[in-house]
């Protein structure tokens, strides 16, 4: 696609991410790959790629979805949502400790609003590998971060309950 006849290809690649996102969101998966696609061609971001490996994942292509969010890490290493969602498709594949750096650096990450999803799936690692008082630390992270996070109280409880 050329540019040149676009007026102001970030505001048409935002455009198109917008599009993506509600196509996602409505399980429309191949035509948000199509708009995901437009967009990264017009302008690369960091959310692009990341949104482009989330729609990936719920295909089942879990190794493009991690290759989505590498490159969005490139783009930008600040934002942390790429390198939780690496670490939540790495647990997918039953590699919990290959998960686990990418899940520290979605905790540490400057950018990333939804830490509590990271503290989550790392406390979802630390159980998996019997590590329940670890684990039980950070589902409480994740509860502390955001209050009403059920799955993070649901996996808690269950938690504190097996030790009982």
């Amino acid at each position: 696609m050329s540019t040149e006849n676009i007026k102001n290809p970030i505001e048409k690649s935002v455009e198109y991410l917008n599009k993506a996102y509600q196509f996602q969101i409505k399980g429309q998966f191949e035509e948000a790959i199509l708009h995901y696609k437009l967009s990264l061609e017009l302008h690369p971001t960091a959310e692009a790629h990341t949104f482009l490996g989330w729609t990936y994942s719920f295909l089942g292509d879990i190794d493009k979805a991690i290759e989505e969010c590498k490159k969005a890490v490139t783009i930008d290493p600040d934002y942390g949502n790429p390198y939780n969602d690496i670490g939540s498709y790495l647990i997918q594949k039953g590699l919990h400790d290959e998960a686990m750096p990418w899940l520290e650096l979605a905790i540490n990450s400057k950018k990333y609003e939804n830490v509590h999803f990271a503290h989550f799936n790392l406390g979802r690692v630390l159980e998996l590998k019997g590590l329940w008082f670890e684990a039980i630390d950070e589902y409480k992270y994740a509860i502390n971060l955001s209050p009403d996070y059920l799955l993070a109280k649901q996996n808690l409880n269950r938690l504190q309950g097996l030790l009982n």
